[in-house]
């Protein structure tokens, strides 16, 4: 794998390509889907809501990915902890608790208008696992980050990676294999919770 850059925002976003244009467009188009989509104002209340998830789910064991590259990030997880969860952040104790964790916490980059997808930088082990093995799965992503379409997320992503790994998930895990009758969770979570945080500046307190 190979990365060119580490920090999307600063080094592969543009007003051209991604921008809050398309926030409409993805929020019909994910909740078609089944995405549960809500936006946030700040960190603080992503945190909040994040905690009544927690009261309603009320999770035994929780995989959250990305703590070791923002200190927003660990402070919510440690708000989860505090609520009374066993809450896995180290990538090793991530790779070995996630099979049987009740809930996975990852980050997006991005939203894609046309499909309601999001876009998640796979680069590391725990960051895919989180959102395939527990039967919810919660991302926190720039509101203001959107691409119109497909093609753009690929144009976005040809800045970050050469060879590497991204991914894009629209909705809980489903499928109709079975006599067409369309279920999910089959094949992983069977909810997928999006948190668009709309400033998302990791000075203020969360």
């Amino acid at each position: 794998m190979e990365r060119v850059c580490k920090n999307w925002a600063e080094e592969a976003f543009d007003e051209n390509l991604v921008r809050e244009d398309f926030w409409d467009e993805f929020v019909a188009n994910g909740t078609a889907a089944s995405a549960e989509i809500h936006r946030v104002k700040d960190y603080a209340a992503a945190k909040e809501l994040l905690l009544s998830l927690h009261a309603e789910l009320q999770p035994a064991k929780i995989v959250a990915a990305g703590a070791e590259d923002s200190a927003v990030l660990t402070g919510i997880y440690e708000a989860l902890a505090a609520a009374g969860s066993q809450v896995y952040t180290d990538k090793f104790a991530i790779a070995e608790q996630a099979p049987t964790a009740d809930l996975g916490i990852s980050t997006a980059e991005f939203g894609v208008g046309e499909t309601g997808s999001v876009c998640i930088d796979a680069y590391s082990y725990e960051a895919r696992i989180v959102g395939m093995l527990p039967p919810v799965h919660v991302v926190l992503m720039p509101a203001k980050a959107i691409v119109k379409n497909v093609t753009t997320a690929f144009e976005v992503i040809s800045r970050v990676f050469r060879r590497g790994y991204a991914g894009f998930i629209t909705g809980p895990s489903r499928t109709a294999d079975i006599e067409r009758v369309l279920t999910l969770g089959c094949h992983g979570p069977s909810r997928f919770i999006v948190i668009a945080v709309e400033d998302t500046a990791e000075s203020g307190d969360a």
